[in-house]
């Protein structure tokens, strides 16, 4: 979507609380995301019609309100919704190990995969291909950026519980890979790990694209089922040390 048609002017005389609510606007459409970068100011007030003054206004209003991160020198970011938030902060605080993590993932991914098939949304499916096309490319690459890789690959599982229609699901899945990779190098470097995962994620696609739920559930239950055993094999011959976790 163009940024002129995302931000669609504002009608003259309005305030800086309509500014305010047409950026949560664009925000619940998941047209920007918690990262993502709003235009600049002067851009952004004259796509919407309104002056800078009115914007600043709306700004502060987002940024008390936990919406916007304001990054002096560097521009007005889309904040983590506070759920999001919290649920971080528990996370974080817990002793929670592979084996709990690796639950979760099926707990998330595998109901995630049957609903992006069954919705069948045409738009969040093109972006799971796209994740999927930059995360084939990358791990052909003749000298692999693994950590580039492991976001690529976090992306591509992102996109499909976005595209299974359920925000508080996509948070919870946003942190849960999060924990997993940080601080933490890919198992994808394990021999065979690569090509197997590579497999795993063109039967996940081809399931989504072919709109059946249940074959969906299967490749993302293998995938799955394969990362959790090359994690806890690795996690078995590295007792010490950073340990890996394979996507």
């Amino acid at each position: 979507m163009a940024a002129d048609e995302m931000w669609e002017s504002l009608q003259r005389g309005r305030v800086s609380d309509l500014i305010a609510r047409r950026i949560l606007d664009v925000i619940a459409k998941d047209q920007l995301r918690p990262g993502d970068r709003l235009p600049p100011e002067r851009e952004l007030a004259a796509m919407l019609g309104a002056s800078r003054p009115s914007l600043r206004e709306a700004l502060r209003s987002l940024k008390a309100q936990g919406r916007v991160d304001v990054r002096h020198g560097s521009g007005v970011y889309v904040a983590d919704p506070e759920t999001t938030r919290n649920l971080r902060e528990a996370l974080y605080a817990e002793e929670v190990d592979i084996e709990e993590l690796f639950d979760m993932r099926e707990v998330l991914e595998l109901p995630a995969a049957a609903w992006a098939a069954r919705n069948g949304d045409k738009a969040r499916l093109e972006k799971v291909s796209e994740a999927y096309e930059a995360l084939n490319a990358a791990s052909l690459e003749p000298k692999i950026d693994w950590r580039h890789l492991q976001a690529l690959d976090a992306a591509f599982h992102m996109r499909i519980v976005e595209a299974a229609g359920n925000r508080f699901l996509a948070r919870t899945q946003g942190v849960l890979h999060e924990i997993l990779s940080r601080g933490m190098e890919t198992t994808l470097q394990v021999p065979g790990r690569l090509e197997r995962s590579r497999a795993d994620h063109q039967r996940i696609l081809d399931a989504l694209l072919a709109g059946d739920p249940a074959a969906a559930r299967r490749a993302a239950r293998n995938h799955v089922t394969g990362a959790r055993k090359a994690a806890l094999g690795r996690i078995r011959e590295e007792a010490s040390g950073p340990h890996s976790v394979p996507r």
